[in-house]
């Protein structure tokens, strides 16, 4: 694996660690495990979450006041995240989701909420956690969602239904979007905390994916389950603001993360074309092949650069909305030129289950859905010119 282009940005001994970690973690553990992941298709994998829990690499991004390793920082957490989806970009994804859910309950939460919710998040045994926002009729538009929470004694009873959301049935602790005023868009939204035992709530069958199979996706149905007030995150109508901040983050870690499978498919592919001949010469040396990893290899700097800048805007409390959407529309589409590329470099064995490229290519494809599809990035860049 080759060595992040960090030489022009100084880094604590702090970050160098961290990043060392998650590198050696994804070469000793998440790569020699990742076929057998893919091919368990609706397994999570348990023992590879309990293994990042017990060195920190779950909770890395958490307070430290609450027992988390302290890179509450975008930047690290997207340099983190590149290291570990090379590794294997839905495991990496995995081993990272409570930061998903962690941003909002640090946008919206009290200093109680946070305490109560995410100090358990930062321990050796630390329980998954899930965002839920998508529904059957509500995909990247958000402010869309019909999941409603009435208003009853002492809280709400919410009544829905959310889809293809991940972690969903095997997390301990959710944070739900629900309509507090139906007759709103994004001002009708807010937020609440729900633990998986709450009476009213059931799960669907495992979603059977395309790729990323480490995460397990399922439906997720409410009725009539109860939240207590105190569970709720803000005011009512916050939860739109909130989870538009999460989008923001979660963008740019989803940049940094295609940039990660990107690079793991361009260093594939270039140490096969070095090592295999072809018409008596390496493949790397026909000018068709070392083309298109020359190809791979620049839109790679490209997209990390992009994920870089937005992290950094993130960090300095500016507006990053454009940045991020920007960020995660071109290392998408980076990741799935790089898997198609490597597979299209290894010939027939790329199209071969025998080697890694085409998951890769398979896994790469959420990169350009999730979070907002690349028709929603581009609607966004559109509307800030």
């Amino acid at each position: 694996m080759s060595e992040l282009p960090t030489e022009l940005v100084p880094l604590t001994p702090e970050q160098h660690a961290v990043i060392e970690l998650a590198r050696t973690f994804a070469v000793e553990e998440i790569r020699p495990r990742a076929r057998a992941v893919d091919e368990a298709d609706v397994e999570t994998p348990w023992d590879l979450w309990r293994k990042a829990a017990k060195v920190g690499i779950t909770g890395f991004m958490l307070p430290e006041k609450f027992g988390g390793g302290g890179f509450t920082d975008v930047f690290t957490q997207v340099l983190v995240q590149e290291e570990l989806c090379v590794g294997d970009l839905g495991i990496g994804n995995l081993l990272c989701s409570n930061g998903f859910f962690a941003d909002p309950v640090l946008a919206l939460g009290t200093e109680e909420q946070q305490r109560t919710w995410l100090t358990p998040l930062a321990g050796p045994d630390t329980p998954m956690t899930s965002l839920a926002t998508t529904e059957p009729g509500a995909g990247s538009d958000a402010a869309s969602i019909r999941t409603t929470a009435r208003r009853t004694e002492g809280g709400y009873l919410l009544n829905g239904q959310k889809a293809w959301i991940s972690n969903a049935g095997e997390a301990d602790r959710y944070v739900v979007f629900a309509k507090t005023d139906p007759t709103q868009r994004s001002r009708g939204v807010s937020a609440f905390l729900l633990r998986k035992d709450t009476e009213g709530v059931t799960f669907g069958e495992p979603m059977r994916k395309m790729g990323q199979r480490a995460i397990v996706c399922r439906e997720i149905f409410f009725s009539d389950a109860f939240v207590p007030e105190e569970n709720r995150l803000g005011d009512e109508g916050q939860g739109f603001n909130g989870l538009m901040r999460t989008f923001d983050i979660s963008r740019a870690v989803l940049g940094a993360a295609a940039t990660g499978v990107a690079r793991a498919a361009y260093e594939y592919a270039r140490d096969y074309a070095r090592t295999r001949e072809q018409f008596g010469k390496p493949v790397i040396e026909h000018q068709a092949v070392a083309f298109r990893l020359a190809d791979m290899r620049t839109r790679i700097e490209q997209s990390r650069l992009m994920t870089w800048r937005a992290a950094r805007r993130l960090d300095a409390g500016l507006d990053a909305t454009t940045e991020a959407a920007m960020a995660k529309l071109t290392a998408s589409e980076t990741a799935a030129y790089c898997t198609w590329a490597a597979v299209q470099t290894l010939g027939g064995w790329g199209y071969s289950r025998e080697y890694p490229v085409e998951q890769w290519m398979r896994d790469a494809k959420l990169e350009e859905i999730e979070e907002g599809t690349s028709d929603i990035m581009r609607l966004i860049i559109a509307r800030s010119l």
